[in-house]
């Protein structure tokens, strides 16, 4: 098998396509430049296929370098014969690999050693062979002076006995599918830890059991928190006599010969001390990386969805961070994002300085021209709300809250401390929620996406495929956007298609030093950025005004010069064809399909040409929340709030309807009818309208069902 057959059996397309695109890979091709520059080479793979086939290749290399270590460690051991070199080059599944692999791998000294040691393995040959009789006379020639009597020597062929039974591979393959398909997960509480702070919340799983494979991602997720916490004991079994019954049918020949009585020892302690720890750990962790990548689906989902929210786009806006005590930290920001003022008012209690804070709002926005308000969701942000909307202002002003979650974590960043050197964190914090409401890509990329809150136990899951997985949909998200060249911050163009991060602080430090791009050539003067990075990068970021009128698109420079001929054979000028759909509607693209160009790269371009620069997010809604609803204990079961959603898991979300805490849409209450995928039916940020089912003030919890 190669590597293209064996990506083919997790991703059905052509052979031609994978080798393409393992090619284009190779050539250090980025994802995002492939899927939307190279289609008629892949055969319009999309994203998420082609790094489907660059996960699915470094997993067959891996498997290939284990084999190549696998047949030189037991070549060492003067053990590798044809059959089984053979079966091991057949094989490419590494958990078969390491099966194959058990009786040669090297361990620490074993039971089944030391019997060996003491010249017990032939009698253990003859015991498992059941033609043997009179054992006791038999096991008598084994004694020495490390076997004192026949029950030692018996007892020591039974621990070999263990271990083979314990390395047949047909009874691990049997009895790792019976845990795959029929193992329980249980929970049992710690008692010593039952009363302490912290274990209520786990209190579903003092006594809980149910079947592994059916158990929700979220649920074994919780179940591992609470044993790391050590507040209950995990255990993963299946039915034991079940597993003996098979093991004894599968290896006794004839259950009458006095050989069975001591294999069916063996059967048990190999059970019991080998394979069932293992294969009870192996198939927890099987099913912990299966919760892991559907938690990770769901965080992944969520945060696309949020770094493409609706921008507010190029204008002034006033942030306000809300606080009681401490007052509201309130910064005025240009078009932007750069910090123009900043300043603190206290207008709720305790100095309740309601006068004077309405004069220094009502002068902030018309000192600085302000065209927007963002107000932080967190503490005193209703109250906040209501105030900034008790102001009259000269001109209209839309007023948003937005999303916090994160920004104490970029306001004690190194990012933002080398962004606003001269200012506290509270000024930091405010910057960053103002610059979400203009464009929350833009700014949540400086974040730990880990640390944006927008998913179900990221903290539990595998972290390096957390932050692979993550990466990559920042990388997805930045590059369908595209980028303002001449605005971007290092963070954002350290996502862009060939840049990274040191690239990108040269192109910052470039721009600092020569002024604004006005071309996209001029990337090339960027020092260590190569014809290669021109490449991959060049038609992902933006520059408004530029000296060639596709340079604030999509198109990719290799294609001016065929966009060119395109008006001159329609003999217009290039500036009169883009945007102009009547115009485009003539171009006959087979006339201009060749090797460099095929048709689908075309019609991706022509529809560019129709729009050019056309940021795909929707543009910022505001949502007006229930003005008579501040705290839950004014929540009404049966009444139907406006909310927002702000949180989506595998078992339902989470919506805001106004108040400091969030309610729960079970997935079961989304819709009539069943439904298997949340993301089906709302998304993050949706403005919904919920009905309330469920008020629990003192646990602080809501439950809801969806109206709209």
């Amino acid at each position: 098998m190669n590597v293209i057959q064996y990506i083919q059996q997790f991703l059905k397309t052509a052979p031609k396509n994978i080798e393409n695109t393992l090619k284009l890979l190779s050539e250090d091709a980025t994802i995002p430049f492939i899927s939307r520059y190279r289609k008629d080479q892949t055969g319009n793979l999309d994203e998420v296929q082609i790094e489907t086939i660059a996960k699915t290749s470094a997993r067959f290399e891996e498997i290939i370098k284990r084999k190549e270590a696998i047949l030189k460690s037991i070549e060492e051991q003067n053990q590798l014969t044809d059959i089984l070199k053979a079966k091991i080059e057949a094989s490419y599944d590494l958990t078969e690999l390491e099966d194959i692999y058990l009786p040669y791998k090297k361990k620490r000294k074993t039971k089944a050693d030391t019997a060996r040691e003491n010249g017990l393995e032939p009698l253990a040959k003859m015991l498992m062979s059941q033609n043997v009789n009179d054992l006791d006379f038999v096991a008598s020639k084994y004694l020495n002076d490390k076997v004192a009597n026949e029950d030692d020597a018996l007892q020591g062929a039974r621990d070999i006995m263990a271990e083979w039974i314990n390395e047949n591979m047909f009874v691990r393959k049997a009895l790792r599918r019976k845990y795959q398909r029929n193992s329980t997960v249980s929970t049992k509480v710690v008692k010593a830890k039952k009363d302490e702070e912290g274990a209520s919340k786990y209190e579903q799983y003092f006594d809980w059991s149910e079947s592994l494979v059916k158990a929700p991602s979220h649920r074994l997720l919780a179940m591992l928190r609470a044993t790391n916490e050590g507040f209950v004991k995990l255990d993963v079994a299946i039915d034991k006599e079940e597993a003996l019954a098979f093991m004894q049918e599968t290896i006794i020949k004839n259950p009458n010969h006095e050989t069975a009585v001591h294999i069916e020892k063996a059967i048990a302690d190999s059970y019991k001390r080998l394979l069932e720890p293992t294969l009870s750990n192996e198939v927890l962790q099987e099913a912990k990386l299966k919760a892991d990548l559907q938690s990770i689906g769901v965080f992944s989902e969520n945060l696309s969805q949020l770094l493409l929210s609706a921008p507010l786009g190029e204008k002034r806006v006033l942030a306000i961070d809300p606080g009681f005590k401490t007052g509201c930290k309130v910064v005025c920001v240009d078009e932007n994002g750069n910090l123009l003022y900043n300043e603190t008012i206290f207008p709720h209690a305790p100095q309740k300085d309601t006068t004077m804070a309405i004069k220094k709002v009502r002068s902030m926005a018309n000192s600085y021209k302000i065209d927007a308000i963002a107000i932080g969701n967190g503490t005193a942000s209703r109250e906040t709300e209501f105030f900034i909307k008790k102001i009259a202002f000269d001109n209209p002003i839309q007023v948003f809250v937005v999303s916090e979650a994160g920004a104490s974590v970029y306001s004690a960043s190194k990012i933002a401390r080398d962004e606003f050197p001269n200012y506290d964190v509270t000024v930091r914090g405010a910057v960053s929620i103002g610059r979400r409401l203009q464009d929350p890509l833009a700014e949540l990329v400086k974040i730990d996406p880990k640390s944006i809150g927008v998913g179900q136990y990221q903290h539990d899951v595998d972290q390096t495929l957390l932050k692979n997985e993550l990466d990559a949909v920042v990388m997805r998200s930045v590059n369908k956007v595209g980028v303002n060249l001449n605005t971007a911050s290092k963070s954002l163009l350290s996502y862009v298609s060939g840049i990274g991060e040191k690239m990108a602080e040269n192109i910052v430090n470039f721009r600092a030093e020569n002024g604004a791009f006005t071309n996209r050539k001029q990337l090339k003067k960027v020092p260590r950025l190569g014809e290669k990075a021109y490449q991959q990068a060049a038609a992902f970021v933006r520059i408004f005004n530029a000296e060639h009128p596709l340079d604030n698109s999509s198109v990719h420079p290799e294609a001016y010069a065929l966009v060119e001929k395109m008006a001159k054979d329609l003999k217009v000028s290039l500036a009169d064809l883009i945007g102009n759909k009547d115009l485009i509607a003539k171009i006959d693209l087979q006339k201009y399909v060749s090797n460099d160009f095929g048709i689908l790269y075309l019609q991706d371009l022509v529809k560019e040409l129709e729009k050019p620069g056309i940021d795909p997010r929707k543009n910022a809604k505001v949502l007006e929340f229930d003005a008579n609803l501040k705290t839950i204990n004014e929540v009404v079961v049966g009444n139907i709030y406006n909310g927002i959603v702000n949180n989506i898991t595998n078992f339902g979300c989470f919506v805001d309807i106004g108040i400091k805490e969030g309610g729960l849409v079970h997935i079961s209450q989304l819709k009539d009818g069943f439904v298997s995928d949340v993301n089906e039916v709302v998304k993050l940020h949706q403005h919904v309208q919920v009905k309330v089912l469920e008020v629990d003030v003192a646990k602080k919890r809501l439950q809801l069902t969806m109206v709209i």
